[in-house]
Protein backbone atom coordinates (compact mmCIF):
# COMPACT_ATOMS: atom_id res chain seq x y z
CA UNK A 1 0.00 0.00 0.00
CA UNK A 2 1.24 3.52 -1.26
CA UNK A 3 1.93 5.65 1.74
CA UNK A 4 0.94 9.14 1.53
CA UNK A 5 3.55 11.85 0.34
CA UNK A 6 5.12 15.10 1.51
CA UNK A 7 6.94 16.79 -1.16
CA UNK A 8 9.43 19.50 0.12
CA UNK A 9 9.38 22.66 -1.39
CA UNK A 10 12.67 23.62 -3.32
CA UNK A 11 14.98 24.92 -0.72
CA UNK A 12 13.32 23.61 1.95
CA UNK A 13 14.91 20.45 1.95
CA UNK A 14 18.41 21.63 3.47
CA UNK A 15 17.18 20.53 7.02
CA UNK A 16 16.53 17.40 6.25
CA UNK A 17 20.23 16.47 4.57
CA UNK A 18 21.31 17.79 8.07
CA UNK A 19 19.20 15.10 9.18
CA UNK A 20 16.94 17.21 11.27
CA UNK A 21 13.92 14.98 12.38
CA UNK A 22 10.94 17.59 12.57
CA UNK A 23 9.51 18.96 9.39
CA UNK A 24 7.59 22.17 9.80
CA UNK A 25 4.58 22.54 7.48
CA UNK A 26 5.78 26.00 6.31
CA UNK A 27 8.84 23.03 4.17
CA UNK A 28 5.74 21.30 2.49
CA UNK A 29 5.27 22.33 -1.04
CA UNK A 30 2.36 19.69 -1.35
CA UNK A 31 0.57 16.75 0.39
CA UNK A 32 -0.06 13.99 -2.01
CA UNK A 33 -2.81 11.58 -0.08
CA UNK A 34 -4.70 12.53 2.63
CA UNK A 35 -3.24 11.48 5.64
CA UNK A 36 -4.35 11.49 8.84
CA UNK A 37 -2.80 12.17 12.37
CA UNK A 38 -0.49 9.57 13.07
CA UNK A 39 -0.33 8.28 9.57
CA UNK A 40 3.03 6.94 8.30
CA UNK A 41 4.10 9.23 5.11
CA UNK A 42 7.18 9.61 3.07
CA UNK A 43 8.84 12.65 3.06
CA UNK A 44 10.38 13.80 -1.00
CA UNK A 45 12.54 16.28 -2.37
CA UNK A 46 11.17 18.77 -4.36
CA UNK A 47 11.77 16.32 -7.42
CA UNK A 48 10.35 13.53 -6.12
CA UNK A 49 13.39 11.70 -4.21
CA UNK A 50 12.25 9.54 -1.39
CA UNK A 51 14.29 11.54 1.73
CA UNK A 52 12.54 9.74 5.07
CA UNK A 53 9.67 8.56 6.65
CA UNK A 54 7.64 9.75 9.37
CA UNK A 55 4.49 10.45 11.20
CA UNK A 56 2.13 13.00 9.95
CA UNK A 57 0.56 15.21 12.63
CA UNK A 58 -0.85 18.78 12.23
CA UNK A 59 0.48 21.83 13.34
CA UNK A 60 3.48 23.83 12.63
CA UNK A 61 5.45 20.44 13.15
CA UNK A 62 3.87 18.63 10.55
CA UNK A 63 6.02 15.35 10.64
CA UNK A 64 8.49 13.60 12.93
CA UNK A 65 11.34 11.91 10.96
CA UNK A 66 11.54 7.98 12.51
CA UNK A 67 13.70 7.05 10.05
CA UNK A 68 16.07 8.15 7.08
CA UNK A 69 16.61 4.76 5.48
CA UNK A 70 14.16 2.80 3.76
CA UNK A 71 13.82 -0.05 6.87
CA UNK A 72 9.82 -1.00 7.46
CA UNK A 73 8.65 0.60 10.68
CA UNK A 74 7.21 -2.05 12.06
CA UNK A 75 7.89 -3.96 15.69
CA UNK A 76 11.23 -5.42 14.51
CA UNK A 77 12.04 -1.46 14.31
CA UNK A 78 10.89 -0.49 17.12
CA UNK A 79 13.03 -3.45 18.85
CA UNK A 80 16.23 -2.53 17.02
CA UNK A 81 15.80 1.13 18.74
CA UNK A 82 14.54 -0.14 22.47
CA UNK A 83 17.38 -2.79 22.24
CA UNK A 84 19.72 0.43 21.66
CA UNK A 85 18.88 2.55 24.19
CA UNK A 86 18.70 -0.10 26.33
CA UNK A 87 21.84 -1.09 25.91
CA UNK A 88 23.40 3.06 26.74
CA UNK A 89 21.87 2.39 29.90
CA UNK A 90 23.37 -0.65 30.65
CA UNK A 91 26.83 1.11 29.69
CA UNK A 92 26.20 3.76 32.04
CA UNK A 93 25.48 1.16 35.12
CA UNK A 94 22.05 2.08 35.58
CA UNK A 95 20.08 -0.92 35.68
CA UNK A 96 22.09 -1.97 38.72
CA UNK A 97 23.14 1.07 40.32
CA UNK A 98 23.54 0.55 43.95
CA UNK A 99 21.81 3.48 45.32
CA UNK A 100 19.37 4.68 42.16
CA UNK A 101 16.60 3.08 40.81
CA UNK A 102 14.93 5.78 38.22
CA UNK A 103 16.26 6.91 35.21
CA UNK A 104 14.88 7.91 31.58
CA UNK A 105 15.20 4.56 29.72
CA UNK A 106 14.07 6.28 26.03
CA UNK A 107 14.61 10.38 25.17
CA UNK A 108 12.50 10.93 22.32
CA UNK A 109 14.82 12.11 19.80
CA UNK A 110 18.12 11.31 21.72
CA UNK A 111 16.95 7.93 21.50
CA UNK A 112 15.91 7.85 17.52
CA UNK A 113 11.78 7.27 18.29
CA UNK A 114 10.56 11.17 18.77
CA UNK A 115 7.52 11.90 19.97
CA UNK A 116 8.85 8.56 22.96
CA UNK A 117 9.33 8.98 26.36
CA UNK A 118 9.93 6.13 28.79
CA UNK A 119 11.00 6.04 32.23
CA UNK A 120 12.15 3.51 34.55
CA UNK A 121 10.69 3.25 38.09
CA UNK A 122 12.39 0.64 40.20
CA UNK A 123 10.69 -2.03 37.59
CA UNK A 124 7.89 -0.25 36.45
CA UNK A 125 8.33 1.57 32.99
CA UNK A 126 6.32 4.53 32.46
CA UNK A 127 5.37 5.67 29.28
CA UNK A 128 4.56 8.87 27.72
CA UNK A 129 3.51 9.32 24.14
CA UNK A 130 3.91 13.18 22.75
CA UNK A 131 2.03 12.46 19.17
CA UNK A 132 -0.54 10.33 18.02
CA UNK A 133 1.37 8.27 15.94
CA UNK A 134 3.52 7.03 18.76
CA UNK A 135 0.72 5.81 21.10
CA UNK A 136 -1.04 4.24 18.01
CA UNK A 137 2.42 1.95 18.49
CA UNK A 138 1.98 0.84 21.77
CA UNK A 139 0.61 -2.31 21.78
CA UNK A 140 3.78 -3.45 19.55
CA UNK A 141 6.01 -0.99 21.97
CA UNK A 142 4.49 -3.05 25.10
CA UNK A 143 5.09 -6.70 23.33
CA UNK A 144 8.41 -5.44 22.61
CA UNK A 145 9.26 -4.20 26.01
CA UNK A 146 8.02 -6.88 27.87
CA UNK A 147 10.43 -9.14 25.85
CA UNK A 148 13.58 -7.05 26.34
CA UNK A 149 13.30 -6.05 29.87
CA UNK A 150 11.64 -8.64 31.95
CA UNK A 151 14.82 -10.16 32.51
CA UNK A 152 16.10 -6.64 33.67
CA UNK A 153 13.23 -6.52 36.27
CA UNK A 154 10.24 -5.57 34.54
CA UNK A 155 7.36 -5.76 36.63
CA UNK A 156 4.61 -3.48 35.27
CA UNK A 157 4.22 -1.11 31.62
CA UNK A 158 2.18 2.27 32.91
CA UNK A 159 0.62 4.34 30.39
CA UNK A 160 0.32 8.10 31.02
CA UNK A 161 -0.24 9.60 27.62
CA UNK A 162 -3.41 11.32 28.68
CA UNK A 163 -2.00 14.78 28.89
CA UNK A 164 0.92 14.62 26.62
CA UNK A 165 -1.43 13.15 23.41
CA UNK A 166 -4.74 14.50 21.88
CA UNK A 167 -7.05 11.64 21.92
CA UNK A 168 -5.32 9.13 24.40
CA UNK A 169 -7.05 7.55 26.93
CA UNK A 170 -7.32 7.32 30.74
CA UNK A 171 -3.95 6.60 31.91
CA UNK A 172 -3.57 2.94 33.05
CA UNK A 173 -1.27 -0.10 33.06
CA UNK A 174 -0.72 -1.73 29.92
CA UNK A 175 0.81 -4.76 31.37
CA UNK A 176 1.90 -5.97 35.42
CA UNK A 177 0.65 -5.04 38.11
CA UNK A 178 -0.77 -2.25 39.33
CA UNK A 179 -0.32 0.06 42.65
CA UNK A 180 -1.34 3.63 42.61
CA UNK A 181 1.93 4.92 44.25
CA UNK A 182 5.17 3.13 44.55
CA UNK A 183 8.72 3.92 46.01
CA UNK A 184 11.91 4.83 43.87
CA UNK A 185 15.69 5.27 45.25
CA UNK A 186 17.85 8.25 43.93
CA UNK A 187 20.89 8.64 45.16
CA UNK A 188 20.26 6.70 48.34
CA UNK A 189 17.20 8.77 48.92
CA UNK A 190 13.54 7.40 48.92
CA UNK A 191 10.66 8.67 47.65
CA UNK A 192 6.66 7.88 47.05
CA UNK A 193 5.90 8.11 42.87
CA UNK A 194 2.12 8.29 42.45
CA UNK A 195 1.89 7.90 38.38
CA UNK A 196 -1.78 8.70 38.33
CA UNK A 197 -1.49 12.39 39.94
CA UNK A 198 2.38 12.71 39.21
CA UNK A 199 3.87 15.96 36.84
CA UNK A 200 5.23 14.31 33.54
CA UNK A 201 5.41 10.47 34.17
CA UNK A 202 5.66 10.97 37.75
CA UNK A 203 9.01 12.38 39.06
CA UNK A 204 11.28 14.66 37.61
CA UNK A 205 14.19 12.50 36.55
CA UNK A 206 16.45 14.43 35.00
CA UNK A 207 17.44 16.49 37.63
CA UNK A 208 19.05 13.85 39.45
CA UNK A 209 22.74 14.72 38.78
CA UNK A 210 21.51 18.46 39.78
CA UNK A 211 19.72 17.19 43.28
CA UNK A 212 23.34 15.14 43.77
CA UNK A 213 25.22 18.84 43.20
CA UNK A 214 22.83 20.52 46.17
CA UNK A 215 23.14 17.89 48.76
CA UNK A 216 27.62 18.51 48.29
CA UNK A 217 26.61 22.77 48.97
CA UNK A 218 23.94 22.42 51.39
CA UNK A 219 25.77 21.66 54.44
CA UNK A 220 25.28 24.55 56.95
CA UNK A 221 22.77 26.34 54.48
CA UNK A 222 19.46 27.45 54.66
CA UNK A 223 17.78 26.33 51.99
CA UNK A 224 14.84 27.41 49.78
CA UNK A 225 13.13 25.11 47.15
CA UNK A 226 10.69 26.48 44.79
CA UNK A 227 8.43 24.93 43.15
CA UNK A 228 9.98 22.07 45.19
CA UNK A 229 6.99 19.29 43.59
CA UNK A 230 7.43 16.39 46.05
CA UNK A 231 10.64 17.44 47.78
CA UNK A 232 13.61 16.18 45.23
CA UNK A 233 15.92 18.97 45.97
CA UNK A 234 14.80 19.40 49.40
CA UNK A 235 15.69 15.60 50.57
CA UNK A 236 19.09 16.30 48.42
CA UNK A 237 19.90 19.36 50.80
CA UNK A 238 19.12 17.72 54.01
CA UNK A 239 21.25 14.69 53.19
CA UNK A 240 23.99 17.27 52.83
CA UNK A 241 23.79 18.67 55.95
CA UNK A 242 21.95 21.72 55.32
CA UNK A 243 20.43 23.59 58.84
CA UNK A 244 16.76 24.08 57.76
CA UNK A 245 15.18 23.25 54.25
CA UNK A 246 11.96 24.92 53.08
CA UNK A 247 9.69 23.83 50.09
CA UNK A 248 7.49 26.20 48.33
CA UNK A 249 4.54 24.98 45.86
CA UNK A 250 1.48 25.79 44.83
CA UNK A 251 0.17 22.14 44.99
CA UNK A 252 -0.95 20.92 48.30
CA UNK A 253 -1.42 17.59 47.33
CA UNK A 254 2.35 18.04 45.99
CA UNK A 255 3.73 19.34 49.63
CA UNK A 256 1.70 16.40 51.52
CA UNK A 257 3.61 14.04 49.51
CA UNK A 258 6.77 15.74 49.86
CA UNK A 259 6.57 15.99 53.97
CA UNK A 260 5.78 12.27 53.66
CA UNK A 261 8.85 12.04 51.71
CA UNK A 262 11.26 14.25 54.17
CA UNK A 263 9.75 12.11 57.10
CA UNK A 264 10.29 8.97 55.33
CA UNK A 265 14.24 9.28 55.33
CA UNK A 266 15.12 11.70 58.20
CA UNK A 267 11.70 11.33 60.55
CA UNK A 268 9.51 13.41 61.97
CA UNK A 269 11.58 15.81 64.07
CA UNK A 270 13.75 16.93 60.37
CA UNK A 271 14.33 20.69 59.92
CA UNK A 272 11.72 21.02 56.78
CA UNK A 273 8.75 23.17 56.27
CA UNK A 274 6.42 22.63 53.46
CA UNK A 275 4.33 25.77 52.17
CA UNK A 276 1.41 25.53 49.74
CA UNK A 277 1.81 29.02 48.50
CA UNK A 278 2.09 30.58 44.90
CA UNK A 279 5.87 31.27 44.09
CA UNK A 280 5.80 34.56 42.46
CA UNK A 281 3.69 35.90 45.98
CA UNK A 282 6.15 33.86 48.46
CA UNK A 283 9.15 35.62 46.66
CA UNK A 284 6.94 39.17 46.45
CA UNK A 285 7.57 42.48 47.97
CA UNK A 286 7.31 42.09 51.84
CA UNK A 287 7.65 38.37 52.23
CA UNK A 288 11.41 38.20 52.62
CA UNK A 289 12.65 37.44 56.45
CA UNK A 290 15.37 39.23 56.55
CA UNK A 291 16.47 38.26 59.68
CA UNK A 292 16.58 34.70 58.42
CA UNK A 293 17.57 34.57 54.93
CA UNK A 294 18.02 31.33 52.49
CA UNK A 295 21.41 31.53 51.28
CA UNK A 296 20.93 28.39 49.09
CA UNK A 297 17.11 28.99 46.81
CA UNK A 298 16.75 27.43 43.90
CA UNK A 299 14.61 27.55 41.19
CA UNK A 300 12.86 24.76 39.16
CA UNK A 301 9.78 26.07 37.41
CA UNK A 302 7.52 24.49 34.71
CA UNK A 303 7.87 25.98 31.50
CA UNK A 304 7.39 29.30 30.81
CA UNK A 305 7.10 29.53 27.23
CA UNK A 306 5.49 26.37 25.80
CA UNK A 307 6.93 27.61 22.20
CA UNK A 308 8.39 30.43 20.29
CA UNK A 309 4.88 32.65 20.07
CA UNK A 310 4.77 32.43 24.20
CA UNK A 311 8.91 33.15 24.60
CA UNK A 312 8.63 36.56 25.12
CA UNK A 313 6.19 36.68 27.78
CA UNK A 314 8.30 33.38 29.47
CA UNK A 315 11.56 35.37 29.77
CA UNK A 316 9.59 37.83 31.65
CA UNK A 317 8.54 35.00 33.91
CA UNK A 318 11.25 33.95 34.54
CA UNK A 319 13.40 37.24 34.86
CA UNK A 320 10.56 38.20 37.83
CA UNK A 321 11.05 35.13 39.78
CA UNK A 322 14.71 35.50 39.44
CA UNK A 323 15.38 39.16 40.43
CA UNK A 324 12.70 38.62 43.10
CA UNK A 325 15.21 35.64 44.60
CA UNK A 326 18.57 37.76 44.13
CA UNK A 327 17.00 40.73 46.15
CA UNK A 328 16.72 38.21 49.02
CA UNK A 329 20.07 36.06 48.92
CA UNK A 330 22.89 37.66 51.49
CA UNK A 331 26.32 37.71 50.05
CA UNK A 332 28.24 34.34 49.60
CA UNK A 333 24.88 32.86 48.82
CA UNK A 334 24.09 30.63 45.96
CA UNK A 335 21.00 30.57 43.39
CA UNK A 336 20.73 27.59 41.16
CA UNK A 337 18.05 28.21 38.60
CA UNK A 338 16.70 26.61 35.55
CA UNK A 339 14.39 26.97 32.48
CA UNK A 340 12.74 23.59 31.09
CA UNK A 341 11.05 25.47 28.14
CA UNK A 342 12.50 23.95 25.00
CA UNK A 343 12.05 27.87 23.42
CA UNK A 344 14.30 29.22 25.69
CA UNK A 345 18.01 28.84 24.56
CA UNK A 346 20.62 28.53 26.53
CA UNK A 347 21.81 32.66 25.37
CA UNK A 348 18.07 33.55 26.33
CA UNK A 349 18.51 31.99 29.89
CA UNK A 350 21.78 33.43 30.65
CA UNK A 351 20.65 37.18 29.52
CA UNK A 352 17.42 37.05 31.29
CA UNK A 353 19.51 36.20 34.83
CA UNK A 354 21.76 39.11 33.57
CA UNK A 355 18.78 41.49 33.43
CA UNK A 356 17.43 39.67 36.75
CA UNK A 357 21.13 40.40 38.23
CA UNK A 358 21.62 44.28 36.95
CA UNK A 359 17.70 45.02 38.01
CA UNK A 360 18.35 44.00 41.35
CA UNK A 361 21.42 45.34 42.11
CA UNK A 362 23.42 42.36 42.94
CA UNK A 363 27.50 41.04 41.57
CA UNK A 364 26.48 37.54 40.19
CA UNK A 365 29.19 34.76 39.22
CA UNK A 366 28.37 32.05 37.01
CA UNK A 367 29.93 28.82 39.07
CA UNK A 368 28.40 25.71 36.90
CA UNK A 369 26.10 25.41 33.69
CA UNK A 370 23.50 22.80 34.92
CA UNK A 371 22.75 20.36 31.92
CA UNK A 372 19.81 17.99 32.44
CA UNK A 373 20.90 13.96 33.84
CA UNK A 374 23.59 11.72 31.50
CA UNK A 375 20.55 9.38 30.67
CA UNK A 376 18.76 11.74 28.73
CA UNK A 377 21.06 12.18 25.45
CA UNK A 378 20.76 14.71 22.58
CA UNK A 379 21.35 13.78 18.92
CA UNK A 380 23.70 15.56 17.36
CA UNK A 381 21.13 16.56 14.25
CA UNK A 382 18.58 17.75 16.76
CA UNK A 383 19.85 20.52 19.37
CA UNK A 384 16.34 21.10 20.73
CA UNK A 385 17.01 18.11 22.61
CA UNK A 386 19.06 19.82 24.39
CA UNK A 387 16.17 21.45 26.86
CA UNK A 388 17.13 21.98 30.38
CA UNK A 389 19.10 25.16 31.10
CA UNK A 390 20.19 25.84 34.74
CA UNK A 391 22.74 27.81 36.05
CA UNK A 392 24.04 27.54 39.24
CA UNK A 393 25.60 31.36 40.53
CA UNK A 394 27.15 32.89 43.45
CA UNK A 395 25.66 36.22 44.92
CA UNK A 396 27.47 38.90 46.27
Amino acid sequence: MTRPRLIIAAGKEKALLRRHPWVFSGAVKSIEGSPDDGDLVDICSPDGRWMATGLYETGSIICKVLSFSTDAIDEDFLRQRLQSAIAYRQRLGLFTHPSTNVFRLVHAEGDGLPGLVCDWYNGILVIQAHSLGIHRLLPQLTSVCCSLLQPLGLKAIFDKSNATCPGAPADTYLWGISPQEWEITENGLRLIINFYEGQKTGFFIDQRENRELVASLASGRRVLNCFGYTGGFSLAALKGGANYVETVDISKKAIQLCNRNVQLNFGPSAPHKGTVADVLQYLGPGNATPGDPFDLVILDPPAFAKNHRSLAQGLKGYRTINQRALETIPSGGMLMTFSCSQAVSRDDFQTMLFTAALNARRSVRIVRQLPHAIDHPVSIYHPEGEYLKGLLVEVE
